[in-house]
């Protein structure tokens, strides 16, 4: 297992579509993961994806049990989720303030879907259907952007609402 580097915004692996995985429960697949899962919480992430990383395929990374950077936060099962799909449920949104490992120090007011379900895989190629809400839905969509090259920035409505956090949040 080793910690990664976080690709930060403007890399253009961040910018493109990633691979879907074709093969699953191989040795790279699982060593990724465990890089992924050690990177994540090193930097105290809700979730990582693969090109975060700077592998192009389709594999988020996400869980909250408890987190400082999301003390509000409600528990989202730890999930290895391949090859995604989200469909939302509702149309309502909800606006809350995001951040991203790739865009540090920042944050941003971003709507997204308030229920969505997400379909994909597990590492070892076990169908994965789930419909959730709130925090989790949100950590699904921003983590599952990455995997289409959308950054969370890109989708704030109120450039108002984006900035450092030391400078949002000061106590």
């Amino acid at each position: 297992m080793a910690i990664r580097e976080i690709l930060r915004m403007g890399n253009p692996i961040l910018l493109k579509e990633a691979e879907k995985v074709e093969k699953f429960d191989t040795p790279e697949i699982h060593e990724l993961i465990k890089d992924m899962i050690e990177t994540m919480k090193d930097a105290e992430g809700a979730g990582l994806a693969a090109p975060q990383v700077g592998e192009s395929i389709q594999l988020v990374v996400f869980g909250v049990d408890k987190n400082e950077r999301y003390p509000e936060a409600e528990k989202v099962p730890f999930t290895v989720l391949i090859n995604p799909i989200i469909t939302p449920l509702t149309q309502d949104k909800e606006d809350d303030w995001e951040g991203c490992l790739s865009v540090p120090g920042m944050r941003g007011v971003v709507p997204r879907f308030k229920v969505i379900n997400y379909k994909g895989f597990d590492q070892y190629g076990n169908e994965i259907d789930r419909d959730v809400e709130g925090f989790h839905a949100r950590v699904v969509q921003h983590e599952c952007d990455h995997l289409f090259g959308i950054l969370y920035p890109t989708r704030i409505e109120n450039m108002k609402l984006f900035g450092f956090h030391d400078e949002i949040f000061v106590e």
